[in-house]
């Protein structure tokens, strides 16, 4: 899924509801604290969380910075995987052409190879969601491949195996010269790469230790925060250590979410839109749709 509009304020505080409420009780509770013994008893320097924050911004930098990363180089992937898919295509059509009584056949393959692509994309897209690789390949793959690829425990890659067959066919039948041959496989090649790198982001967590220490370290400038405040600010720290603790706590999350591209959440690459254009894309090489009036160009792809 694609956003390119405001993400509602009620989305951040639904992401950050516990935050706030634990960092208002004890900012309160440190408040009130305050009043009931003589002023200052229960103070530290604020040098201390001065410090402490000064170092989670920097950790915080860097996760945010790592996370980003991963997210974005999902994003090239799909990238690529839409290059490959139009060139894969182009290549079928422009290749394989045969003549008399072959011609029929021959334009059967090149349909069904393109179509298979199309079930590819949507295919990978969903296994690396954890959902029913098979859920949007309705007719684009026949009863007899869909019963194969459903024993396999990979399905995008029992689609690229399918692909390597039809080629092999073509090639055997002379359709292809040893050079055409060789740039589809490669392109094929190509495909199998990009998915091997999403299977990469998909399988490789961050480190749980470096997560649980960022998280703790936090809490722990949260909670000394109102006690560096509370002696010249009083009440006023409430509101001022609610928003610094929401900022941080937020600017945590956020790594959390883009160090996972592949998690069916609103801050994914959207592979579904990405599919959908590489459908459209390659159907009107076959000359079999045009765009439809619901569906505009965002940023390389199109959304629905």
């Amino acid at each position: 899924m694609l956003l390119n509009n405001k993400i509602p304020l009620k989305y951040l505080f639904r992401k950050t509801g516990t935050e706030i409420i634990f960092v208002s009780v004890l900012t309160l509770i440190v408040s009130l604290s305050d009043m009931i013994f003589h002023k200052g008893s229960i103070a530290i320097p604020l040098v201390i969380p001065t410090i402490l924050g000064t170092a989670i911004s920097l950790i915080l930098a860097f996760r945010t910075a790592q996370s980003y990363n991963r997210w974005w180089e999902a994003r090239m992937i799909w990238g690529a995987i839409v290059n490959d898919s139009r060139t894969l295509t182009r290549q079928l059509l422009t290749f394989i052409s045969p003549a008399g009584q072959d011609a029929a056949e021959g334009q059967n393959i090149i349909k069904k190879m393109v179509y298979r692509q199309i079930a590819w994309n949507y295919a990978l897209g969903q296994s690396l969601r954890k959902t029913d690789p098979l859920e949007n390949t309705t007719g684009f793959i026949s009863e007899d491949e869909l019963q194969w690829v459903r024993k396999q425990n990979n399905i995008p890659n029992a689609l690229l195996q399918l692909h390597s067959a039809d080629l092999k066919k073509a090639f055997g039948k002379g359709w292809l010269s040893d050079f055409q041959q060789i740039q589809i496989d490669t392109t094929i090649r190509r495909l199998c790469d990009s998915m091997g790198k999403s299977e990469r982001i998909k399988n490789t967590v961050f480190p749980a230790t470096y997560s649980l220490i960022v998280h703790l370290t936090i809490y722990l400038f949260v909670i000394l925060l109102p006690f560096g405040l509370v002696d010249s600010l009083g009440f006023v720290q409430v509101p001022l250590v609610i928003t610094v603790a929401v900022a941080f706590f937020l600017i945590e999350k956020t790594a959390i979410y883009l160090q996972d591209p592949f998690e069916n959440m609103p801050t994914d690459t959207p592979v579904t839109a990405i599919a959908r254009t590489i459908e459209i894309n390659l159907k009107q090489m076959l000359n079999e749709e045009k765009i439809p009036e619901n569906i505009k160009p965002v940023a390389g792809f199109y959304l629905m």
